[in-house]
């Protein structure tokens, strides 16, 4: 019986071994270990990539977060119990870094059939207190449509993107600043890097884009200490959240291919939806508007999901569930949980993520697909 992994970062990154095997080694004979040409080169490249004029190399995606709320404060543009509205269906992170800089977060619905915040499952959530939102590109999908601008525009709101998942996705909607590329769709994006994103570093790292030239000498202050970067002054009480330099080079390698790794990524996903068809899974929503969704994960839905699973899994095939628990049902989030969220813990309880990454061809997702279409 064949074995279908989920996910082999060895495999992910065998094909760049030697050009990340070089830019280690050229950062470890250039003798600059924080900061440098490596840093500076990234943070161009990422800008580019996006559509946007400034990105700030981050630590990882929770500090890049955590970096453009506390510059908001800084800038009086945010204060402490400010609510900030967040998809209940994301990674903790997102919440996290509300919580964490002194805000409120408040937990939204997604659309069901997209899995993603939209500006109509958002705006019952909206309130006088609001002042902020964090769509998050959830897959790899984009979150950002034409009600949630309209929303924006007519409450005054800010825009904190979280594309942790979604870099080199495209929105049909144009953001904010004329961008159509995750993370620039609002006042400021933030990207993870983790290991196991359609571009990984080789341990942690993050970026942030904004078009905001005061925002981003803000969260490069605060990423260093809180030192001004005109002077020898410390401005804010600030961290240390600085992207280290062979993460920035490693990651200047993988981005070349970024486009080729979400075009695999979107082959797989299509010999999915081509494949699967059983009357008790639910595929995902493949739209008309090319790269809207970078598949970083392909995820389906089940009410049998425990039972989806064991099935797949004594047919040789991994799989995950991202994520089995809303966060307003986290411990840790306990205090915002306010009020009934029935869309996200229906997704919740039936989400199955299937393998995507390289590793998985379209042979092998079109085989899972005949697997799953013989669940009983």
């Amino acid at each position: 019986m064949k074995h279908y992994t989920f996910l082999d970062l060895g495999i992910v990154n065998e094909p760049y071994f030697a050009e990340l095997s070089e830019a280690a080694s050229r950062v470890i004979e250039s003798g600059r270990y924080i900061g440098g040409r490596e840093v500076d080169c990234f943070e161009e490249n990422i800008a580019s990539a996006c559509d946007a004029p400034m990105a700030i190399g981050t630590s990882n995606g929770l500090d890049a977060l955590r970096l453009i709320l506390l510059g908001y404060k800084e800038l009086r543009m945010l204060k402490d119990g400010d609510e900030v509205i967040v998809p209940a269906n994301s990674f903790i992170a997102s919440a996290l870094a509300v919580a964490h800089c002194g805000l409120k977060p408040v937990f939204a619905e997604p659309d069901y059939d997209l899995m993603v915040m939209t500006g109509r499952s958002m705006e019952p959530f909206v309130s006088d207190r609001t002042r902020a939102i964090m769509p998050v590109d959830l897959y790899g999908r984009v979150a950002w449509d034409d009600d949630m601008a309209k929303i924006v525009s007519r409450h005054n709101l800010l825009v904190i993107e979280d594309a942790a998942q979604a870099i080199g996705a495209r929105s049909p909607v144009k953001g904010l600043f004329g961008s159509h590329k995750a993370g620039a769709l609002g006042h400021a994006g933030a990207f993870s890097f983790y290991p196991t994103k359609n571009i990984g570093a080789l341990g942690d790292a993050g970026a942030v884009i904004t078009h905001d030239a005061r925002l981003a000498e803000t969260i490069r202050a605060l990423a260093n200490y809180g030192r001004s970067p005109k002077s020898d002054s410390y401005d804010y009480r600030g961290f240390n959240c600085r992207l280290d330099p062979i993460q920035a080079a490693l990651l200047n390698v993988k981005l070349k291919y970024l486009q080729r790794e979400n075009a695999d990524r979107f082959a797989r996903a299509t010999a999915y939806n081509n494949t699967i068809h059983h009357p008790m899974v639910k595929t995902p929503l493949i739209t008309a508007y090319v790269n809207d969704c970078v598949w970083h994960q392909y995820v389906i839905r089940c009410e049998r999901r425990d039972d989806l699973r064991k099935w797949l899994s004594d047919n040789g095939v991994e799989s995950a569930i991202h994520y089995s628990s809303p966060l307003h049902r986290s411990p840790c989030m306990a205090e915002y949980a306010t009020h009934p969220l029935p869309v996200s813990e229906r997704l919740a309880n039936e989400v199955i993520s299937l393998p995507i990454a390289s590793g998985t061809s379209v042979k092998d997702a079109s085989d899972i697909g005949r697997i799953i279409n013989e669940f009983k």
